[in-house]
């Protein structure tokens, strides 16, 4: 693990930096998903460049704060967002699904620095961040919370228990984020199981609630300030965001960019951002 500074404090260079590492990672893997981790990879960049108090140096500080993508579908996401951030060396990703290599298909936490849980089987990250949560107001750690979810996951009874438990305890140090982009595996979510109203939903179990568009740096990292009650922040993105071929197609959940894909991806990305 690398002790130099970070080198992105600016969350939109971060983004750009880690599409085309999520693009040709995926590539390279012919792994799925590569619409997923576009979808989510603004959120994670505006919590990696000081939202979130977390750094390589602070990864084992008890007071630090824990980000967890529950979502681990979009693992590659996540690793391109820590590697550019040295949690990690950044030739990892070229490694990115290899037998034996530390990186997995979704999200692992074995031997990857930065990473607290490994998630992929939906509906867990919250439970667990909630009981992270707990355990800090009983003992009065510092540090919030950070659960990064997809709106599919809410389909979960497990998301709807820990919900009415935070806001039981008032965990105010807890945070969801939900990458509201309207698709889950092979339709959309309110073709499979309807969420709507689901700011409702959230605020009827007692949580502070914002809509905010996933994609805008600055309202995310606005709305992710503390606040005197656990907190969710719906945050409406577009899958496959910044590639239009891949944008709001069920297609790109699993397919993955063949080479000419990424060309013509990293040619849109050059242009638009």
């Amino acid at each position: 693990m690398s002790n130099m500074a970070s080198p992105f404090t600016n969350a939109a260079d971060l983004a750009l930096a880690a599409r085309h590492e999520i693009i040709s990672m995926t590539s390279i893997a012919k792994a799925s998903h590569v619409a997923s981790a576009l979808s989510v990879v603004d959120i994670l960049s505006v919590l990696y460049t000081g939202t979130a108090s977390i750094s390589p140096e602070k990864v084992s500080e008890p007071d630090r704060d824990v980000v967890i993508l529950s979502k681990g579908h979009s693992a590659s996401a996540l690793y391109s967002v820590l590697a550019l951030q040295k949690f990690f060396p950044k030739d990892w990703l070229a490694h990115y699904c290899e037998n034996d290599a530390p990186l997995g298909g979704h999200v692992t936490s074995k031997g990857v620095p930065g990473v607290e849980l490994s998630t992929g089987s939906l509906g867990h990250g919250l439970p667990y961040g909630l009981g992270i949560a707990m355990a800090r107001k009983k003992s009065g750690a510092m540090g919030r919370v950070f659960v990064v979810m997809s709106d599919g996951e809410c389909d979960e009874g497990t998301t709807w228990e820990a919900a009415m438990i935070a806001n039981h305890h008032n965990l105010n140090n807890l945070v969801v984020i939900v990458d509201r982009n309207r698709i889950q595996s092979l339709t959309f979510t309110e073709d499979t199981l309807k969420l709507e109203p689901f700011a409702d939903k959230w605020a009827a179990f007692g949580w502070q609630v914002q809509t905010v568009p996933g994609h805008d740096h600055e309202l995310l990292s606005n709305a992710l300030a503390s606040k005197t009650q656990p907190s969710c922040i719906i945050a409406d993105t577009t899958k496959g965001k910044g590639v239009d071929f891949m944008e709001n197609s069920v297609l790109w959940h699993y397919k993955p960019p063949a080479a000419d894909d990424v060309k013509k991806a990293f040619v849109q990305l050059s242009e638009n951002y």
